[in-house]
């Protein structure tokens, strides 16, 4: 079995837990601590955000950061690989007027050329052939267009072992570790698109358990924004928010 298909399987499996449940607003909370890479997200899409603009969300899952777009003014399609957290997706935004999902492998958008003016992925990118995924993205985009990504980078080891133990564990599949962003891909998608704007973030992310036991919340936040802004960190990010314009 490919890896492609036991993701979807996976999520699948996710999906299904949820869709025989009452549960309909199923979407999970993490710690406050975490959010600040998810926030500046969202706040980069809020900004591009233009009434009847198109927006397309891959790899969407089950719609753990849709919520928030479909509370913009944007027509939304969110798609996904697996047919059951698309159907989930469906039945939590389906009084949401501007939303529609579908089942698309991001390999093989089932969209026509330039038919988006923005694409956005939280956490997608490593669940597709890395020159594929953005050759699709670029092809789907109309000019002038805008993809705005939050992810996970790979360049910082403690990160990439920490990825290796959930990967032995089985809740990863080993395409995702190869194809997991770095500072590389985000070169080509600046060489792909002639325009690239990168904020990093989360240097000491790994020691947050810890200081959660000693600092609040808000204190472990300022403490490492403090550090990424004073030590102009990139490589040692935990994650980025990428924002690329097709020119």
């Amino acid at each position: 079995m490919i890896d492609k298909d036991i993701e979807k399987i996976r999520y699948d499996k996710r999906a299904e837990l949820l869709l025989n449940t009452d549960r309909i607003r199923h979407l999970e909370k993490s710690k406050k601590y975490l959010n600040t890479p998810y926030e500046h997200y969202f706040k980069v899409l809020k900004e591009q955000e233009s009434c009847q603009s198109k927006l397309l969300e891959i790899g969407a899952g089950m719609g753990e950061n849709t919520e928030p777009l479909v509370d913009m003014t944007y027509e939304v399609c969110a798609t996904d690989i697996s047919p059951k957290s698309v159907k989930l997706m469906n039945n939590v935004f389906y009084e949401c007027a501007n939303f529609s999902a579908e089942v698309a492998d991001m390999e093989k958008l089932p969209f026509d050329d330039e038919s988006f003016n923005v694409v956005c992925s939280a956490g997608s990118l490593s669940y597709g052939d890395n020159a594929v995924v953005m050759n699709e993205i670029y092809r789907v985009l109309k000019p002038e267009g805008v993809m705005i990504v939050v992810d996970s980078l790979n360049n910082n080891p403690i990160y990439r072992f920490n990825r290796y133990i959930h990967y032995l564990k089985g809740n990863r599949s080993k395409s995702t570790l190869v194809r997991m962003p770095t500072i590389s891909l985000i070169d080509k998608y600046t060489k792909k698109f002639g325009h690239v704007e990168v904020k990093f973030f989360g240097a000491i992310t790994w020691i947050f358990p810890l200081l959660s036991k000693v600092l609040t919340e808000q204190v472990i936040i300022n403490l490492s924004n403090w550090v990424d802004v004073r030590f102009n960190i990139k490589r040692a990010a935990f994650k980025f928010v990428m924002v690329v314009i097709k020119k």
